[in-house]
């Protein structure tokens, strides 16, 4: 028991140690989030989890790290075990998150050009661009139907396109969203009658980015799945060694918690590398 208590509080701790870099302390006044806080928040409002914040998602980060730390450290009684599946568990709701994040941006990479389509028959059609916009959240992809149709109901509202295009790009956070966007407030802001030949061309670049990157994604897809088997197996492995204790018990000495720890940070590394490899660079949001 002694023993949780530690673990516990030193999870506790690290937590808040971790969750301080990110809070501004009162009469710090504003300032920039760091770039991975950023890339969190984009990724949760990329997955589409309705209410959730990345507050709530390192909440829950911390309380699965807690409630495994405390149930593998009762049943199985050795703290380095069970920190190591507490810090597994930990990450999970991140994973998860992000997982989520990468398959509804590899669905939306698809529906783009069909809405930039869309906007553009509008356009022809003699639509005002706040219409052709506020229009997708009727006949637009079904994924991209709720942000078009609160861009329009901000419209009707406010009548300040601009304000209603930033909100818009907020509720996206998707990088292609961001190139449409700056187009067409760049179209709105200095007129002319290229508009039509802009859409055109945008939808010609999306599909071929999304063919392109389609083709290359199912290539490497086993270098992937390879990188994340040679990393699990070990782990599986301590698993279901836990269930017989004369099995772990050399882990509850010194010298077996610096092996776990060796193994943890090799098993890191070996996964970076291998994902840093063979992983194609995502699309950063650089007109935000």
């Amino acid at each position: 028991m002694n023993g949780l208590l530690v673990g516990l509080t030193l999870g506790v701790g690290l937590f808040l140690v971790w969750w301080s870099c990110w809070v501004p302390l009162p009469g710090d006044g504003p300032r920039r989030r760091p770039a991975a806080l950023r890339r969190l928040s984009d990724e949760v409002v990329q997955a589409g989890f309705v209410g959730l914040t990345v507050r709530t998602l390192l909440v829950a980060c911390a309380v699965a790290f807690a409630l495994v730390l405390a149930i593998v450290q009762i049943t199985v009684g050795v703290l380095p075990i069970a920190l190591c599946f507490a810090a597994i568990a930990g990450a999970g709701p991140v994973v998860l998150v992000r997982r989520r994040a990468r398959r509804r941006r590899a669905l939306l990479r698809d529906l783009w050009p069909d809405a930039v389509d869309n906007i553009t028959s509008a356009v022809r059609a003699g639509m005002a661009l706040p219409e052709a916009l506020a229009q997708l959240g009727q006949r637009g992809p079904e994924p991209l139907r709720e942000p078009f149709r609160r861009f329009g109901d901000d419209y009707r509202l406010t009548g300040r396109f601009s304000d209603c295009l930033d909100r818009l790009k907020e509720r996206l956070s998707d990088p292609v969203a961001d190139r449409l966007v700056e187009s067409l407030r760049i179209a709105r802001e200095v007129g002319g009658t290229d508009l039509g030949r802009l859409l055109r061309t945008l939808s010609g670049f999306l599909r071929e980015d999304a063919r392109t990157r389609a083709e290359l994604e199912t290539r490497q897809s086993w270098t992937v799945n390879a990188a994340r088997l040679a990393v699990a197996a070990p782990w599986l492995v301590l698993a279901m060694l836990s269930s017989n204790p004369e099995s772990v018990a050399a882990y509850s000495t010194p010298l077996g918690a610096g092996v776990l720890a060796a193994g943890a940070a090799v098993s890191g590394v070996a996964y970076w590398l291998m994902m840093r490899i063979g992983r194609l660079p995502d699309d950063q949001r650089v007109l935000r």
